[in-house]
């Protein structure tokens, strides 16, 4: 126990032994009181007297006497106890470490003689860790700070495949290259006025194995009566030979030209291809069904070695972008083009068309249903002048 902690205790009995002789001084009856409530014959008056002098006691010396004590406690032992503290020095000889400052705010203290030799020291305890030392020179002048430039942040390299060719121009403007201006040029000559009405984002996908537009995507917005340029990415088409699916199916891994739609049952984030046992994540399944049954066709993220094959003739069918790409055009279309949308003409062999035939009703109109207002065009044209795209009417 500390002997702060006895000191309080020795308090403590003091004040209980001054509270009751206080009590007792101003009610010097009540100890005869109490005596002579057993020499009375009548029990219950002395029980009364005796319950009237508790009361009295109570009120009189015992709360008194409590509050003395809480307050006489909470004053001497809620004090923490630690004997430490931080000693200031002031000491003209001593020689200053680290952490020592000049304080031109402190009272100047005068300076005794020396006594044998010696300087005195004054001490101060303080409640922070902090020395002073009254003759230390002053502090040199804060170095300038130098600016520097902000460094240039870091990206990830990308394949030259993956990259975009150029950064999509601003809205409203007609900065493409020769490529892409080929590439809206011939998408626009190819729309016509049910298509530019009823969708705002058009894709074109050239399957070509060679030339300026080969195995390229161009995403364009419609904005008025323009198409403005959005991404210019690298993909990859479909192998275009017979091939057997690891489940052992023969298929003709070709990417069928057209024109089509997304099917809104049809989208997800993370899929896998059954036939051909190979991640498909961002998958977006066309709407488009040959015989009565949904073909598999999607534009979704290459996976695995498919990643680096981007830019040239690769899938299984389905086009390939980047998995940044096909995460980027998966929600775009996601979050800004759901809503009603012309549905393609289904002809007698439960075939619906990729040439561009929309369904009407008895009355003329377009048939309408839920989708996405995106239209993809596939078509095998690499771009050069002369080439001859596949007749789509």
């Amino acid at each position: 126990m500390s002997v702060l902690r006895k000191l309080a205790v020795c308090f403590l009995i003091s004040a209980s032994a001054f509270g009751l002789a206080a009590g007792l001084r101003a009610w010097p009856d009540a100890a005869d009181r109490a005596s002579n409530l057993f020499d009375k014959k009548a029990w219950r008056p002395g029980f009364v007297a005796l319950a009237e002098a508790s009361r009295e006691f109570e009120l009189r010396i015992w709360r008194p006497s409590v509050e003395a004590l809480a307050r006489a406690d909470r004053a001497f032992l809620d004090a923490p106890d630690s004997n430490a503290r931080v000693v200031v020095a002031l000491n003209a000889a001593g020689p200053a470490d680290g952490r020592t400052l000049a304080h031109p705010g402190l009272p100047k203290i005068a300076r005794p003689g020396l006594v044998d030799g010696v300087e005195p020291q004054v001490q101060l305890t303080l409640d922070v860790p902090l020395s002073i030392a009254s003759d230390l020179p002053s502090l040199p002048p804060a170095p300038k700070e130098e600016t520097h430039p902000a460094p240039k942040p870091v990206t990830k390299p990308v394949s030259a495949a993956e990259a975009p060719r150029v950064q999509p121009a601003p809205a409203g403007t007609t900065a493409l290259t020769p490529e892409q201006g080929r590439a809206r040029a011939h998408l626009a000559a190819m729309l016509t006025a049910d298509m530019r009405e009823n969708f705002g984002l058009f894709i074109f996908v050239s399957k070509s194995v060679s030339g300026p537009l080969a195995q390229r995507m161009y995403v364009f917005r419609k904005q008025g009566n323009d198409l403005n340029l959005v991404y210019d990415w690298a993909a990859s088409t479909g192998r275009e030979k017979s091939e057997v699916s690891p489940r052992g199916a023969h298929s003709f891994t070709a990417t069928p030209a057209g024109l089509y739609q997304f099917d809104p049952d049809r989208m997800y984030r993370a899929y896998h291809s059954y036939s051909w046992d190979q991640d498909m994540p961002y998958a977006m399944f066309f709407n488009w069904q040959r015989e009565g049954l949904q073909t598999g066709l999607a534009i979704h993220s290459a996976s695995g070695d498919d990643v680096a094959r981007l830019g040239q003739r690769a899938s299984a069918g389905c086009v390939h972008l980047s998995p940044e790409n096909a995460r980027t055009l998966f929600n775009l279309v996601k979050s800004e083009y759901r809503g009603q949308v012309p549905r393609f003409a289904i002809d007698g062999n439960d075939t619906m068309s990729s040439k561009g035939k929309f369904s009407h009703k008895a009355d003329g109109s377009l048939r309408m249903a839920e989708g996405y207002r995106v239209l993809i065009d596939i078509e095998d044209y690499n771009g050069t002048d002369g080439s001859d795209a596949v007749a789509l009417f």
